[in-house]
């Protein structure tokens, strides 16, 4: 659902918002391994700033210990375990405000949260799934994976199978949630949903044959978004310092 509220063109806050958004800049921080629920503080608390001017637009890479998350939309017969069972495999379950259905994240996998403020870019929902979708399939053909799109499915497929999911809240044109790319996801653990309320396999890169590490998809990654972003890109470390910019 979209608020389309801001803040008031002459006020400080609207002020700042150009001033922070005129450069058109792509901060990306790789978090590394981050609980969803700390993961889920951070984009908010980014969010409101974002919304307020008071950073330019970020791409945050986390890995998530296992779990599994259902947005909006989901439906519970898509979960195919007890929360017993979840606990045993050592599985936490949340609820979120995300689109989309059901799905997993654990170890191995590249999850990239956006926040952009598509008021700067455009105001179209379905144009930035699609420019993400993108991003997507051009870093992965740099490792000689040819993905691509199934009609009516969102998310990124190879050969019928999703190799990355996607799903996406935006606020006030400020977007947050992103995309999950399986790297060397362990895709056994898939087995306790039925993936995005679809019947329809998951693979990973490792599987599809890449041997490509973290450190090189992540670039892979941030370079793609920048350019079909149109942002120019600036790196940090995970508390923010600079690490380079190209």
């Amino acid at each position: 659902m979209l608020d389309a509220s801001e803040p008031g063109i002459g006020t400080s806050a609207g002020a700042a918002r150009t001033s922070a958004c005129a450069t058109s800049i792509l901060q990306v921080r790789d978090l590394g391994r981050v609980s969803y629920g700390e993961a889920l503080q951070i984009q908010q608390e980014l969010a409101e700033k974002r919304k307020n001017g008071l950073i330019p637009d970020q791409l945050l890479f986390v890995e998530h210990p296992h779990v599994i998350t259902q947005g909006r939309n989901g439906r519970a017969e898509n979960l195919l375990a007890s929360e017993e069972a979840l606990r045993a495999a050592g599985i936490e379950f949340h609820p979120t405000n995300r689109g989309g259905d059901i799905t997993y994240h654990g170890p191995g996998q590249i999850v990239g949260y956006p926040i952009l403020d598509l008021r700067e870019w455009k105001r179209d929902v379905v144009a930035f799934v699609r420019t993400v979708e993108r991003a997507l399939m051009d870093a992965l053909a740099e490792f000689g994976i040819a993905a691509g799109r199934v009609p009516g499915c969102t998310g990124v497929w190879v050969d019928g199978k999703k190799v990355a999911a996607i799903g996406v809240h935006i606020s006030r044109w400020v977007t947050s949630h992103g995309f999950a790319l399986n790297h060397t996801t362990d895709l056994r653990y898939f087995q306790y949903i039925v993936p995005c309320g679809l019947s329809k396999p998951v693979t990973s890169m490792q599987e599809l044959g890449s041997d490509a590490g973290r450190e090189q998809v992540l670039a892979a990654l941030s370079t793609h978004f920048a350019r079909v972003f149109d942002r120019s890109l600036d790196s940090r470390d995970r508390h923010g310092a600079e690490i380079g910019v190209s």
